[in-house]
Protein backbone atom coordinates (compact mmCIF):
# COMPACT_ATOMS: atom_id res chain seq x y z
CA UNK A 1 0.00 0.00 0.00
CA UNK A 2 2.84 2.31 0.83
CA UNK A 3 4.36 1.70 -2.62
CA UNK A 4 1.05 2.83 -4.24
CA UNK A 5 1.07 6.13 -2.30
CA UNK A 6 4.66 6.80 -3.31
CA UNK A 7 3.78 6.14 -6.93
CA UNK A 8 0.82 8.56 -6.68
CA UNK A 9 3.03 11.28 -5.12
CA UNK A 10 5.71 10.85 -7.81
CA UNK A 11 3.13 11.11 -10.63
CA UNK A 12 1.61 14.23 -9.02
CA UNK A 13 5.04 15.79 -8.56
CA UNK A 14 6.10 15.00 -12.15
CA UNK A 15 2.82 16.44 -13.44
CA UNK A 16 3.31 19.60 -11.43
CA UNK A 17 6.81 20.04 -12.84
CA UNK A 18 5.61 19.37 -16.37
CA UNK A 19 2.73 21.85 -16.21
CA UNK A 20 4.77 24.50 -14.42
CA UNK A 21 6.67 25.17 -17.65
CA UNK A 22 3.53 25.13 -19.81
CA UNK A 23 1.18 28.03 -20.18
CA UNK A 24 -2.16 27.77 -21.89
CA UNK A 25 -3.09 31.03 -23.55
CA UNK A 26 -5.79 32.03 -26.00
CA UNK A 27 -7.39 35.14 -27.36
CA UNK A 28 -10.98 35.73 -28.33
CA UNK A 29 -9.86 38.23 -30.94
CA UNK A 30 -6.78 38.86 -33.00
CA UNK A 31 -5.63 41.96 -31.16
CA UNK A 32 -2.27 42.09 -29.38
CA UNK A 33 -2.89 45.09 -27.15
CA UNK A 34 -1.59 45.86 -23.68
CA UNK A 35 -4.92 46.77 -22.12
CA UNK A 36 -3.20 47.83 -18.90
CA UNK A 37 -1.83 50.92 -20.66
CA UNK A 38 -3.95 51.25 -23.82
CA UNK A 39 -7.61 51.93 -23.18
CA UNK A 40 -8.97 54.15 -25.98
CA UNK A 41 -8.83 54.66 -29.73
CA UNK A 42 -9.79 57.47 -32.08
CA UNK A 43 -10.64 57.11 -35.75
CA UNK A 44 -10.67 60.47 -37.46
CA UNK A 45 -13.03 60.72 -40.42
CA UNK A 46 -11.37 59.37 -43.55
CA UNK A 47 -12.15 61.59 -46.53
CA UNK A 48 -12.30 60.65 -50.19
CA UNK A 49 -9.56 62.45 -52.12
CA UNK A 50 -9.60 60.10 -55.12
CA UNK A 51 -9.94 61.64 -58.58
CA UNK A 52 -12.83 59.26 -59.35
CA UNK A 53 -15.52 59.58 -56.69
CA UNK A 54 -18.32 57.37 -55.43
CA UNK A 55 -20.04 59.15 -52.54
CA UNK A 56 -20.81 56.21 -50.19
CA UNK A 57 -17.20 54.97 -50.16
CA UNK A 58 -15.79 57.14 -47.36
CA UNK A 59 -18.73 56.57 -44.97
CA UNK A 60 -18.54 52.82 -45.66
CA UNK A 61 -14.81 52.83 -44.82
CA UNK A 62 -15.29 54.87 -41.64
CA UNK A 63 -18.10 52.60 -40.44
CA UNK A 64 -16.13 49.42 -41.16
CA UNK A 65 -12.99 50.66 -39.40
CA UNK A 66 -14.94 51.72 -36.34
CA UNK A 67 -16.85 48.44 -36.21
CA UNK A 68 -13.68 46.33 -36.45
CA UNK A 69 -11.95 48.05 -33.52
CA UNK A 70 -15.14 48.08 -31.44
CA UNK A 71 -15.93 44.42 -32.15
CA UNK A 72 -12.46 42.91 -31.89
CA UNK A 73 -10.82 44.91 -29.10
CA UNK A 74 -11.76 45.96 -25.58
CA UNK A 75 -10.79 49.57 -26.37
CA UNK A 76 -13.24 52.42 -25.97
CA UNK A 77 -13.73 54.70 -28.95
CA UNK A 78 -13.32 58.40 -28.14
CA UNK A 79 -13.74 61.46 -30.37
CA UNK A 80 -10.19 62.73 -29.94
CA UNK A 81 -6.90 62.09 -28.17
CA UNK A 82 -7.21 58.29 -28.06
CA UNK A 83 -4.31 56.13 -26.97
CA UNK A 84 -4.38 54.82 -30.55
CA UNK A 85 -5.20 57.23 -33.36
CA UNK A 86 -6.07 56.42 -36.97
CA UNK A 87 -6.47 59.05 -39.66
CA UNK A 88 -6.19 59.11 -43.41
CA UNK A 89 -7.89 59.36 -46.75
CA UNK A 90 -8.92 57.41 -49.80
CA UNK A 91 -6.26 58.40 -52.32
CA UNK A 92 -7.35 56.47 -55.38
CA UNK A 93 -10.31 54.59 -56.79
CA UNK A 94 -9.79 53.44 -60.37
CA UNK A 95 -10.97 50.93 -62.88
CA UNK A 96 -8.79 49.48 -65.60
CA UNK A 97 -9.23 46.88 -68.31
CA UNK A 98 -7.79 43.64 -67.01
CA UNK A 99 -8.14 41.31 -69.97
CA UNK A 100 -9.10 41.52 -73.62
CA UNK A 101 -11.37 39.01 -75.35
CA UNK A 102 -10.75 37.51 -78.80
CA UNK A 103 -12.85 40.23 -80.45
CA UNK A 104 -10.54 42.94 -79.06
CA UNK A 105 -12.90 44.25 -76.37
CA UNK A 106 -12.33 44.26 -72.66
CA UNK A 107 -13.67 41.15 -70.96
CA UNK A 108 -12.68 41.87 -67.35
CA UNK A 109 -12.36 45.14 -65.48
CA UNK A 110 -10.31 45.64 -62.34
CA UNK A 111 -11.55 48.04 -59.68
CA UNK A 112 -8.84 49.20 -57.26
CA UNK A 113 -8.96 51.30 -54.11
CA UNK A 114 -6.02 52.75 -52.15
CA UNK A 115 -6.19 54.27 -48.68
CA UNK A 116 -3.42 56.26 -46.98
CA UNK A 117 -3.39 55.62 -43.23
CA UNK A 118 -1.55 57.46 -40.48
CA UNK A 119 -1.36 55.47 -37.25
CA UNK A 120 -0.19 57.01 -33.99
CA UNK A 121 0.22 54.92 -30.85
CA UNK A 122 0.42 57.51 -28.08
CA UNK A 123 1.59 54.84 -25.61
CA UNK A 124 4.33 53.40 -27.83
CA UNK A 125 5.45 55.81 -30.56
CA UNK A 126 7.88 53.33 -32.12
CA UNK A 127 4.76 51.63 -33.57
CA UNK A 128 3.66 54.80 -35.43
CA UNK A 129 3.50 54.66 -39.22
CA UNK A 130 2.09 56.28 -42.32
CA UNK A 131 1.51 53.95 -45.28
CA UNK A 132 -0.87 52.99 -48.04
CA UNK A 133 -3.14 49.96 -48.17
CA UNK A 134 -4.76 48.73 -51.38
CA UNK A 135 -7.31 46.19 -52.51
CA UNK A 136 -8.79 45.29 -55.86
CA UNK A 137 -11.61 43.25 -57.33
CA UNK A 138 -12.49 42.22 -60.86
CA UNK A 139 -15.84 42.10 -62.59
CA UNK A 140 -17.08 41.07 -66.00
CA UNK A 141 -17.17 43.98 -68.43
CA UNK A 142 -20.63 42.93 -69.59
CA UNK A 143 -21.90 44.20 -66.22
CA UNK A 144 -22.48 47.84 -65.45
CA UNK A 145 -20.25 49.19 -62.66
CA UNK A 146 -23.33 50.61 -60.94
CA UNK A 147 -24.73 47.07 -60.65
CA UNK A 148 -21.69 45.63 -58.85
CA UNK A 149 -20.04 48.69 -57.31
CA UNK A 150 -21.50 48.55 -53.79
CA UNK A 151 -20.65 44.88 -53.29
CA UNK A 152 -17.14 45.20 -54.75
CA UNK A 153 -16.35 48.36 -52.78
CA UNK A 154 -17.50 46.69 -49.55
CA UNK A 155 -15.25 43.70 -50.31
CA UNK A 156 -12.28 46.00 -50.93
CA UNK A 157 -13.02 47.96 -47.76
CA UNK A 158 -13.20 44.73 -45.74
CA UNK A 159 -9.82 43.73 -47.18
CA UNK A 160 -8.26 47.14 -46.39
CA UNK A 161 -9.73 47.16 -42.87
CA UNK A 162 -8.19 43.71 -42.30
CA UNK A 163 -4.82 45.02 -43.46
CA UNK A 164 -5.03 48.13 -41.26
CA UNK A 165 -6.19 46.17 -38.20
CA UNK A 166 -3.40 43.62 -38.67
CA UNK A 167 -0.76 46.34 -39.11
CA UNK A 168 -1.89 48.34 -36.07
CA UNK A 169 -3.02 46.06 -33.27
CA UNK A 170 -2.71 42.46 -34.45
CA UNK A 171 1.01 42.88 -35.24
CA UNK A 172 0.97 40.61 -38.29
Amino acid sequence: MRHGNLKYILVAFASALLFQGCKVSYKLNQAAIDYATTKTFTIETFSNRAAYQWAPMAPMLNTSLSARYNDQTKLTQVRRDGDLNLSGEITSYDQTNKSISADGYSSMVQLKMTVKVKYVNNKKHEDDFERQFSASREYDSSQQLSAVQEELVQQMIDDIVDQVFNATVAKW
